[in-house]
Formats: C-alpha cells, sequence, structure tokens
C-alpha cells in the first residue's frame, strides 16, 4: 500500500485538474516529486513477498502479459505462410481498425513472412524480425506517407515493406530491377529520407503538421554525427519522435573464433543501466497498480505520467543523458510487447508541440525464430537457408573468401612482428578479424561503428611505434577523408588500410557502392595504393604494407572467394618492390593494364582475342601509387593500343594513368589509348555478374573496346 499512498498523493492534483494534460506541466509536476521516487522503490520492496503471495487474482493487464509470454509457434514449414490478416493489408491504414489481438497476430505473421522471404532470398534477417512488432504498432498509430517513418539502419525494412503495399513482390528482393533490400526512397512514397531532424524543420519551415518518427538502433547512436544531431535536435525545438531501438548489440553481433563475445564500449553498458536500472523498473510498474485503485481516468491520466520518469532517475544519480540534452525519455519499453508499444505511441503521438521525445525500446535480434536467437551473429545477414532448421545452404566453393586470405595473412605477419595491431568498426567477423582477436588479444581494438575515430585512433598508435591494420569496409571508408588527410597523410604516419569489399559487391546494391576508394585514396599525396590481382598477391600487399613506415599505405581486395592461385607457405607473403608492377602474358599488337582483381578478366579477354589472330600483353599494374612509370611507358611505346582496366570509379587508377601518359608526351604519337572504369552512375542490386555487365566491364567487354578500336568487327564476339 505504501507505492500506492505515495502516487496518489502526487497524482491526485492531475486527476481533479479541469486544465487538461500539459506535458510542461506534467514534466514540471514531476520534477518536484523526485525526491519520492526512492520512496516508491523502497515501499515497493517492503510489499514484494506480500506481492508474491497473492499471485492468484490476477488483474486483466497481468492476464495479458501472461499471455503474451505464450505466442504461438512460428509456421516455418518451407512453404508460403498462411497469413490471412497480412493478406487484408493492402495499406497501412489498413492496420488501423485492428484491435491489440489482431496486431499481434499480424506481427506474427509478418515475421514468417520475412523469414519465408529471406530464406529463398538471402539478405538481413535478425535484424527485421527484431523490429516485427514495433513495425506493426508504428504503422498502426501513425499514417505514411503523411507521416514519415525513418529508418536509420537499413537492415531492418522488410516488415515495413511488407506493410506498405510490397508483399506481393518480396519475393524479388534483392534482384535486377526487383525490390531492394534496403529502405530505397523511389521504390515507394512510404520510404522516407534517412534524416529525421531535417524532415521535421522542413515540415515546421512549410507550416505542415505531420509526424516524423526516426528509428535509431543503439548501433547507429555510435556514431559522431547521431550526437551532432541531437546536439541540434534541442536547439531548433522542433516535434520529432524518435525511437531507439535497442537490442544490446552496439557492435554488430561479435563472433569470435570462440564464440560469441559482449558488445564493446561504453555506449552498450550505458544503455543496459537504463534497462536494468530496479528502482525505475518498479516505479514504471506502480502507476498500473495505482488505476486499479484509483479507477475513473486515472489509467489515462497515470499512463501519461509513467511517460516521463525513465529518464528522470538513473539508479538515483540524476537526470539522464538524452535529457540533458533537452530531449523527453520515456523508456524502457517492451519492444514485443504490442499493447504497451501501441499505448506509449499513441499518448505521445497525441500530446501537442510535445517537442523531441526520445522512446527507448528494448528488442531482441532475431526475436521469434530459434535459430536466429540462437546463432552467435544473430542471423545477421544470410545467405538462403532452410527456414525449418535455420541451416545456410552456402555455395560451396574450393577457395576461401578474400577476407580469410586476408586475415590468415596478417596474423602471419603479426607472429613476426609484435609492433602489429588491428583495429576495426564493430566488423570482427565480417573483417577476418574474429581469427586475429583469439591470437593477439592484446593486439586488437574495436572502437564500434565510429569509422571517424579508427583512422584517428589508428594514427595515434603510429605516433607512437607501433604498426596499425586499419579494415574498413570501402563503403564506410567514405566517412573518414577529413581524418584520412589531416590525421594521416599530411603527417604522414604509417597506418596501414585494408579495404574490404571493393568494387561491385552484388545484392546489396548502390547504398554499399565500393567504387571510390581508389579515387580518395590516390588523390592523397602520400598515400600508397595498391590493389590485388588475386589471393597471393593479397598476401603480398599485406607484407608489404607491414614493411612501408615511412608513410600510409592502403590495399582494396573485393567481395567473394579467390581464384586458386598458389598460397605462400605459412601464409606469409613476400614484400613487393614500392610502384612495380608486372607483365602477366607477352603480346605484340594490344596491351591490356589491369588494377585489381579484374586483371583476371584483363586475362580472360587476351584468350578471347587470341582466337581472331591479335596478340595482347596483359600486364598487373598492382600499384595505383606511385605508378610503374617504365611498365606504363614500355606499353604505351611498344604496342599500337593501349586500355587501363578498373573497377572503380571514374577519377581512380585510369584518370592517373591518363595524366602520366600526357605528361611523358606518351599521347603525342599514334598510341591508341582507353581507360574502361565504372559507369559514372550508381549500379543497382543484382548479382555482380549481372552488375558487370551493366557495367561493360566483362571479358567481352573489354575484347570488344579493342577490336573497336584497331577497326575489327566488334560484333564478332
Amino acid at each position: 500500500m505504501g507505492s500506492y499512498s505515495v502516487l496518489k498523493t502526487n497524482f491526485s492534483p492531475m486527476l481533479h485538474s479541469q486544465d487538461g494534460f500539459s506535458l510542461p506541466r506534467l514534466l514540471s509536476s514531476l520534477h518536484s516529486m523526485k525526491w519520492k521516487l526512492n520512496a516508491v522503490a523502497s515501499a515497493q520492496d517492503h510489499n514484494a513477498d506480500e506481492d508474491k503471495k497473492n499471485t492468484g487474482a490476477m488483474s486483466s493487464s497481468q492476464q495479458r502479459q501472461e499471455k503474451l509470454k505464450v505466442k504461438r509457434a512460428l509456421r516455418l514449414s518451407g512453404e508460403k505462410p498462411s497469413t490471412p490478416i497480412l493478406d487484408t493489408i493492402n495499406h497501412p491504414k489498413h492496420t488501423q481498425n485492428l484491435s491489440i489481438e489482431e496486431l499481434e497476430m499480424l506481427a506474427d505473421e509478418v515475421r514468417e513472412e520475412v523469414i519465408y522471404v529471406v530464406s529463398n532470398a538471402g539478405g538481413h534477417l535478425g535484424a527485421s524480425i527484431e523490429v516485427a512488432e514495433l513495425t506493426v504498432a508504428l504503422h498502426h498509430v501513425f499514417s505514411t506517407p503523411d507521416d514519415r517513418i525513418i529508418w536509420d539502419v537499413g537492415h531492418q525494412p522488410h516488415p515495413h515493406k511488407i506493410l506498405t503495399a510490397r508483399t506481393s513482390r518480396m519475393l524479388t528482393i534483392r534482384q535486377t530491377n526487383r525490390l531492394s533490400g534496403f529502405p530505397k526512397w523511389d521504390e515507394s512514397v512510404h520510404d522516407a529520407f534517412g534524416a529525421g531532424l531535417e524532415m521535421a524543420a522542413g515540415r515546421d519551415l512549410l507550416g505542415k503538421n505531420n509526424h516524423a518518427i526516426v528509428v535509431i538502433s543503439d548501433r547507429a547512436m555510435t556514431t559522431g554525427q547521431a550526437y551532432e544531431a541531437l546536439n541540434n535536435v534541442s536547439f531548433l525545438d522542433s516535434n520529432l519522435i524518435i525511437i531507439l531501438n535497442d537490442n544490446n548489440q552496439v557492435s554488430l553481433p561479435i563472433t569470435t573464433a570462440d564464440g560469441s563475445a559482449p558488445p564493446v564500449g561504453a555506449l552498450s553498458k550505458a544503455l543496459k543501466r537504463l534497462q536494468s536500472s530496479r528502482k525505475f523498473q518498479q516505479l514504471r510498474q506502480a502507476p498500473n497498480a495505482t488505476t486499479e485503485k484509483v479507477g475513473g481516468q486515472a489509467h489515462e491520466i497515470v499512463a501519461k505520467v509513467d511517460l516521463y520518469p525513465g529518464g528522470m532517475m538513473i539508479n538515483g544519480l540524476g537526470a539522464c543523458f538524452f535529457e540533458e540534452l533537452g530531449l523527453h525519455y520515456i523508456g524502457t519499453v517492451d519492444g514485443h510487447n504490442m499493447e504497451e508499444l501501441v499505448h506509449i505511441m499513441k499518448v505521445v503521438k497525441a500530446i501537442p508541440g510535445q517537442g523531441t521525445v526520445l522512446i527507448h525500446v528494448i528488442t531482441e535480434k532475431g526475436k521469434g525464430y530459434p535459430p536466429a536467437e540462437a546463432a552467435l551473429d544473430k542471423m545477421h545477414g544470410v545467405f538462403k537457408f532452410k527456414p525449418y532448421s535455420g541451416k545456410l545452404l552456402m555455395p560451396k566453393s574450393s577457395t576461401l573468401s578474400y577476407t580469410q586470405y586476408f586475415a590468415e595473412s596478417l596474423i602471419a605477419e603479426a607472429e613476426r612482428d609484435d609492433k602489429i595491431v588491428a583495429i576495426h568498426v564493430a566488423m570482427e567477423g565480417g573483417t577476418g578479424f574474429n581469427l586475429f582477436h583469439k591470437s593477439f588479444p592484446d593486439r586488437f581494438f574495436d572502437v564500434e561503428i565510429a569509422e571517424r575515430d579508427v583512422v584517428t585512433f589508428a594514427a595515434g598508435l603510429a605516433t607512437k611505434g607501433l604498426k596499425p591494420f586499419c579494415t574498413i569496409y570501402t563503403s564506410f571508408l567514405q566517412r573518414v577523408y577529413y581524418q584520412l588527410v589531416h590525421d594521416v597523410d599530411l603527417p604522414k604516419l604509417p597506418v596501414r588500410f585494408a579495404i574490404d569489399r571493393a568494387g561491385l559487391v552484388g545484392a546489396d546494391g548502390p547504398t554499399h557502392c565500393n567504387a571510390f576508394d581508389t579515387t580518395l585514396m590516390a588523390s592523397l599525396p602520400n598515400m600508397v595504393v595498391m590493389a590485388p590481382s588475386c589471393e597471393r598477391e593479397l598476401m603480398n600487399m599485406v607484407a608489404t604494407a607491414a614493411t612501408i613506415d615511412d608513410r600510409p599505405s592502403c590495399f582494396r581486395y573485393p567481395r567473394g572467394n579467390g581464384i586458386g592461385s598458389i598460397i605462400p607457405p605459412l601464409n606469409k607473403g613476400t614484400p613487393l618492390e614500392v610502384g612495380k608492377g608486372r607483365v602477366l602474358e607477352e603480346g605484340t599488337r594490344v596491351a591490356i593494364l589491369g588494377y585489381g582483381t579484374i586483371v583476371q578478366s584483363c586475362v580472360a579477354a587476351a584468350r578471347l582475342l587470341q582466337r581472331f589472330g591479335i596478340s595482347a600483353t596483359v600486364a598487373d599494374a598492382r600499384f595505383c601509387k606511385p605508378l610503374d612509370g617504365e611498365l606504363i611507358k614500355q606499353l604505351a611505346r611498344e604496342h599500337e593500343v593501349l586500355l587501363s582496366v578498373e573497377e572503380g570509379s571514374v577519377g581512380g587508377f585510369g584518370s592517373h594513368v591518363t595524366h602520366f601518359l600526357a605528361i611523358n608526351g606518351l599521347l603525342d604519337g599514334n598510341l591508341k589509348w582507353r581507360a574502361m572504369m565504372l559507369p559514372d552512375i550508381y549500379i543497382d542490386h543484382g548479382t555482380q555478374r549481372e552488375q558487370l555487365e551493366q557495367a561493360g566491364l566483362r571479358s567481352k567487354h573489354i575484347a570488344t573496346t579493342i577490336l573497336t578500336l584497331i577497326g575489327e568487327n566488334k560484333d564478332i564476339i
């Protein structure tokens, strides 16, 4: 009874007020009762034993919670699931007349549909099924496309796509000219541009009153731009709803060689403290019990009161971080409890001029699908799989991935050099560093998803005489150009960048466009820029980078598996002479100069040309910077045609070769020169083969370009 008495005393004026509900007034009242929060928790502690004795008579709310714990098992036969409620949803507004029970059933059906789709198409699974209830609740309460829902992390869009009239096309996801695996602005009016504060500010300037809702994961909260936006939010004072989807995976699910590991970093621990504060959780539960005794309108009013205290106190230490920034914090909220999600969203939506509200939602990655819940990586990104078992149907290959060859080579170098350290950005399994971590736990660093920090962190280690190898996916390297210039290249610090997933990446499409790294890195005056033609060459470049101590260096390598080249003994590469390429095949009439793994297509093109009596030299440039000037001069002077080929953007390797040819007068004679690279467009998702076809960079395109230059019939190929 103690908690009831305290709450009744403090809430009674609000219950009998005729002024209506006002968020500022409520917040002021809540601040005045800070001193009584401990009393509430203490009272509940005092009555804990008594509560346990009286479990026989459960309230309707408690009964509902018990029902939620016993949700029906998902139907995972491998056949398309029966979805009677989902079949009636042809627009998000069709969810708005459903009861809570029907919404829960809809969330189950959506989860089944996602599992069915991803099992057939591959892609991101764990993050999508985790937000089934959250997505259904959002579309039930808000009205897209008028209200804008921004999914800050594009790994979660499948339930959203299913509820926005794309169910019938979901099996085409990640296929050429079909649905994208990520939110896509020009695919549906329901997919919003990914900047919530800007959406809200633009709405205010235009005098509109729609809602802007941002769903941001705890992973994305580690990025600097998220904090920059939070700083700006309170200053602009726009009405914005932020949903912090916290699945306790601040890093991507970390898979070490020995199993899973907890997320790293202080943010993960801070969010965990918010979740686990006992006094806070007791305080949030108290109003539910109070309304049963007060009756009348108490439930509605006290529910509104329940929105705020979570952020007001954290273990009795004062206001939480989010409130210090001027946000109204609500949390924590069970992200798999439909009734609670809908209730809180409706209350927040109804508050006029609420300012910026952050709803802290707790979810479980892979929720509802036992194989995902049990998997070390929560089945984050998967190949096709058997839905009833979760067994991945991985394509067989006689070779390892380039990522694995890189990791094994770096381990071989680190065994011989104790100054080598490995750094990554929350991608331990994806970069192959899980193996390095096991071998050298004290020489391994995960800085979470903070690419700008990882570059400066690596630079700092280099100033101490260490040899940092910093691994970043190519698409994420684009975030760090300022740090590359000022913290690494300008002071000539020997940081080594291993640039993974370079070039075309297939089904992930333009959001993971990995075309720009050569152009970016080669524009830096002091950077050594390399690209291997095969896995053996990759290992040689790892060894080369380890020896470069007077300037920064980088090497790019693609997604996918090696070609089967002979691996050096004990995975230990041989350092290359910096700035020296090599001739792979000697010819007479034309020369093809390849950069990176596309060299293999150049070799195949030479074989095609040979069938028509055209002799071609094939050279592997190895280095974009410094270029092998002697090799280029030789190729230009001894051949009628010179062609450079790369799987990169305009401004990359071909541009550097063109510049070299021009300033050395090699274009002043009869040389026929062309540079082949990716077209100046974003290439849409599809298979890598289809993307290369669209880009015009397959071996037949290389051969056809040469035939055109020498005046032969290009149609013969």
